[in-house]
């Protein structure tokens, strides 16, 4: 008893002893980035960027090498990310924003939504970007209890998107303050709400889902004064470590809880850097190298080359997933809510097309996507099954075929050479889309 209290005191500040005490269900937390590449953290071969925490992450978890988000650009990736689904199976194929209708259907079960009927609080902070247009498409209409950020993307305004709608930062469904050019603390703010979240939920002993969607690196980036100037990779490089720092800052709050074993936190990104930058967005201090890099892969946001959808993935629950492990079999965002679900307890109420994963991640056994499936707005244009890519060539009627193994920058069309696998790929193709209601690009 004695051993217990003076445990409770060198643990508590301002958090009761009760803290410590683990729940029966694990914490989920979802570390999502906007627009980072492939190649933007050092543990994935960034040269000049650090990124210790994340690297650390890495080290203590297993790190994927064929990691897929949802879709290539926002919405659609979120989307697919918090239903389970492809995008246009979750009736969220393109991007939403100031004056669209656009919503994801109100008809889509969310992962909070399965979490909260098996105890979870949740929270999501940071970019929504699913709908704005009433509170009940707004995160606590969509089963989160709490909300903290932005509506959609942080270069929303004028400017960079001509609309003469304010941005406003929300507490839940309320507008506390109007968000303009100065977003230097933005980061530092969406820290902050997602620690007291995790201080909340360990004060009331109940499991919990966060999910952090960083509005950084979108354009236009920006970092605390106090971090500016310190990376050799430039102005971009301080954004992507102060995303470091808050990962970090994450992990630092859950170790001194006594949550840490208790806690999955997946570290990952939306779609790949934004290259090819429209006119408007160079203005008001945006430069062309204010973007990332997909490292060794080929395209970029926007399209369905590797560098669109390939990202880091990185997951880490000390004494569940072992440590070091790096794996090159495929995995998706999309599979992130059966996973959860299986490990929650949780019931899943609709069809989706995620996998529990978490068997893989513990290395008990090997991934269970073996198929992949890239789609850019209404259109189905390529999908991966093992090695190979078949992927429709846009508004072109023709095909490519990848050993992405061997060649994952897609520099050697090998379509000629194996026209049975290319053939196999196609029907897979198309007969995804007709289950889906999709296009195809040749069509």
């Amino acid at each position: 008893m004695k051993k217990h209290t003076l445990l409770c005191l060198f643990l508590s500040t301002t958090l009761t002893c009760l803290t410590v005490l683990s729940t029966d269900k694990p914490n989920f937390v979802v570390l999502f980035a906007d627009d980072m590449g492939y190649g933007d953290l050092s543990s994935y071969g960034h040269p000049t960027t650090r990124t210790p925490h994340l690297d650390r992450m890495a080290a203590e978890g297993v790190r994927l090498t064929s990691f897929y988000c949802g879709a290539p650009v926002c919405s659609p990736s979120r989307a697919a990310l918090l239903t389970g689904r492809y995008p246009i199976h979750a009736g969220m194929p393109r991007n939403t924003g100031p004056g669209s209708e656009t919503h994801l259907p109100k008809n889509q079960v969310l992962i909070p939504q399965i979490l909260k009927p098996a105890g979870y609080r949740t929270m999501a902070v940071g970019k929504w970007h699913l709908g704005h247009q009433s509170d009940d498409v707004m995160p606590t209409g969509r089963g989160f209890d709490h909300f903290f950020g932005l509506p959609y993307s942080n270069d929303m305004i004028k400017p960079w998107v001509q609309t003469d709608l304010p941005m406003y930062l929300y507490r839940d469904t309320t507008e506390i303050e109007e968000v303009g050019h100065d977003q230097h603390y933005l980061t530092v703010r969406y820290t902050e709400a997602a620690v007291s979240f995790i201080q909340e939920s360990a004060n009331e002993r109940k499991p919990f889902f966060l999910y952090l969607a960083y509005s950084m690196p979108h354009l236009p980036v920006m970092t605390m004064h106090e971090r500016s100037g310190r990376s050799a990779g430039g102005h971009y490089g301080d954004v992507i470590e102060t995303i470091d720092w808050s990962a970090g800052r994450i992990l630092d709050e859950l170790d001194s809880l006594g949550l840490d074993k208790d806690t999955l936190v997946v570290f990952t990104s939306d779609n790949g850097p934004w290259h090819d930058l429209p006119d408007r967005m160079l203005q008001a201090g945006n430069e062309r190298w204010h973007t990332g890099n997909a490292g060794l892969l080929r395209g970029a946001k926007g399209t369905t080359y590797e560098g669109g959808l390939r990202v880091p993935g990185i997951f880490r629950w000390p004494g569940v997933i072992p440590k070091g492990r790096i794996s090159s079999e495929m995995a998706s965002t999309i599979d992130l809510l059966p996973t959860f679900a299986a490990a929650a307890g949780a019931n899943i109420r609709q069809k989706i097309d995620g996998y529990d994963i978490l068997p893989f991640l513990k290395g008990e056994a090997a991934s269970p996507r073996n198929e992949y499936f890239y789609s850019q707005s209404d259109f189905f244009e390529a999908v991966r099954r093992g090695p190979w890519k078949y992927r429709l060539r846009t508004n072109v009627d023709a095909a490519e075929l990848y050993h992405v193994d061997r060649d994952p920058s897609e520099m050697y069309d090998v379509i000629d050479r194996h026209p049975d696998i290319a053939q196999d790929l196609d029907k897979a193709l198309r007969f995804k889309a007709k289950l889906y209601g999709a296009k195809l690009r040749d069509q």
